[in-house]
């Protein structure tokens, strides 16, 4: 695996991926040192390709602003590997349809979200690590829009908005 960047860590190559303990380690490690308190690594190989998969490591107070994916091909799958999240369903106002926890144990807790359903987590568990797969190929412009009722990643509200969840 190449180093990272804030956000994640290159692609791999080769025509087979495995999920090691050493990538386990960097990933947390990763996840630890990161400004936002998480870092991806893809399994895919291109961001063009047509099936996008990644493992996102996490800790608790990363902030997941609740998002949709617009699209209709964009259906989203949430496999928790583990760890724990509380995951919730918003309507378009901003209030919560549903909020559970997911947990990796004893089974590996799944998700799957619809195209246009807003949704975020929040992060209950040191060292989170989740599988997430959707159909790409990955496009920044169409692939999520935001809640402009929820804050801006790195807006300092962003922490307040998580603990009101939280409650």
């Amino acid at each position: 695996m190449s180093e990272s960047s804030e956000l994640a860590f290159e692609n791999p190559s080769g025509a087979r991926f495995r999920l090691t303990e050493e990538l386990i380690r960097k990933g947390i490690e990763a996840s630890g040192k990161s400004k936002r308190l998480r870092i991806v690594l893809p399994v895919h190989r291109t961001q063009d390709a047509i099936v996008q998969r990644l493992i996102n490591f996490m800790q608790p107070g990363t902030y997941i602003r609740p998002h949709k994916h617009p699209l209709n091909h964009a259906s989203e799958s949430i496999v928790l590997l583990q760890g724990e999240i509380r995951f919730f369903t918003f309507d378009d106002q901003g209030v919560v349809n549903s909020a559970e926890k997911i947990s990796s144990s004893p089974i590996p807790g799944v998700v799957d979200i619809e195209p246009g359903v807003w949704h975020s987590f929040l992060v209950l568990e040191k060292d989170t690590i989740l599988f997430e797969c959707k159909k790409g190929p990955y496009n920044a412009k169409t692939d999520k829009e935001f809640a402009k009722w929820a804050p801006a990643e790195g807006d300092p509200e962003s922490k307040k908005w998580m603990k009101k969840l939280a409650e």
